[in-house]
């Protein structure tokens, strides 16, 4: 007996055992392959490609043999066209961890349970969940911009964890520290760089790639341009007197587009991690990171009375969520105003409490 009109057809292929489907949208035929034997399982999947048509939620059958190394070859064109500055931290995460492991299959075939899955093999190879989360952010954002394609390469959005990331930053460069470890090293560029990061809190990335046009000695600012930073922001401070001396050694005799920080062979700085490492050592701080300038720069900011949100416009915190990891409260410090609230309370009992001979006689009286 034939099929209701729009309502679709099974068949069987010539010498084949498994089930296909033909259906209509807005007057074109479809055909595909149910990959089903039973008929009952084929007629369910005829009835949910004509549900789906009914929905509006039709993609069509090409969209369910998209790979998710398709996604990423359009996720990293993106990356390409927008000049994104992660692009290369990404294509490293899409090659070693998740192109092995989901690279030949397709979306449609990615669920929750194999990106738990996922996250379970990362954790035992004992990667952290800050770097697991950057691994899956990166998979989501393929799956999105599948989706937003025309037509749609991507039909669904499976669900994403996120897992609970221990990301405080840690360290401090003490004053005391700060004098050993600028005493360490006799390069004025390595000199200027710390001194330029432990005041305004600036990123390595971010103070390696200044030009001397930056530099302004006549008004004493310096100035990051929109887009050299990471969160893409332009920022502009004050020299102190410090700073001021030492980046007038470094723009000496450079022309505008000179960098900033060049060694003594006048080649640009553009990695000082065994500098970084050896003059800690020698100062007595060793595993200190750049970083923790970052750090300290926020906490001598605070303690001057800056505002918190001067402090974030300063060193380029964009959200105060973000401001906040960075926990620029250190044990002294809380120590010190354990101190200040014991020296204020003894002040403002202005005495000690009685003790129990003095009390009794009282009492007698």
């Amino acid at each position: 007996m034939p099929r209701p009109r729009g309502t679709g057809s099974l068949y069987l292929q010539k010498g084949s055992s498994v089930w296909w489907v033909k259906y209509y949208r807005n007057g074109k035929a479809y055909r595909e392959s149910t990959r089903k034997t039973n008929e009952k399982e084929a007629h369910d999947f005829l009835k949910q490609r004509l549900a789906e048509i009914v929905t509006g939620n039709f993609y069509g059958p090409k969209s369910e043999r998209i790979r998710i190394d398709e996604l990423a070859d359009d996720m990293l064109r993106d990356y390409r066209i927008n000049s994104k500055r992660s692009l290369e931290n990404l294509e490293a995460r899409w090659n070693l961890h998740l192109k092995p492991f989901f690279g030949d299959l397709r979306a449609v075939d990615v669920s929750s349970d194999l990106i738990a899955r996922y996250v379970d093999k990362r954790q035992q190879q004992e990667a952290k969940n800050a770097t697991i989360n950057r691994e899956l952010a990166a998979l989501k954002r393929m799956f999105r911009l599948g989706h937003r394609t025309t037509p749609p390469k991507v039909n669904r959005l499976p669900a994403f964890p996120r897992l609970a990331e221990d990301n405080i930053r840690k360290g401090f460069l003490e004053d005391g520290q700060y004098e050993k470890l600028f005493g360490a090293c006799s390069e004025n560029w390595f000199r200027a760089i710390v001194e330029v990061g432990r005041t305004y809190g600036w990123r390595k990335r971010e103070l390696l790639g200044m030009r001397v046009k930056q530099v302004d000695l006549l008004s004493r600012t310096i100035r990051l341009e929109p887009g050299t930073t990471k969160n893409r922001d332009g920022r502009e401070v004050t020299m102190t007197k410090r700073v001021y001396e030492l980046l007038k050694l470094c723009v000496f005799g450079k022309t505008s587009e000179d960098f900033v920080f060049t060694r003594s062979n006048g080649k640009p700085v553009c990695d000082f991690r065994g500098t970084w490492a050896k003059v800690c050592k020698d100062a007595g701080v060793a595993g200190l990171l750049f970083h923790d300038l970052r750090r300290t720069a926020a906490r001598n900011l605070r303690k001057a009375g800056v505002a918190e949100g001067v402090i974030m416009k300063i060193g380029g915190w964009r959200t105060r969520s973000v401001f906040e990891r960075y926990a620029i409260v250190s044990q002294s410090d809380i120590a010190d105003a354990i101190g200040k609230l014991e020296i204020r309370d003894g002040h403002s009992h202005g005495h000690s409490v009685p003790d129990e001979e003095a009390t009794s006689s009282n009492s007698s009286n």
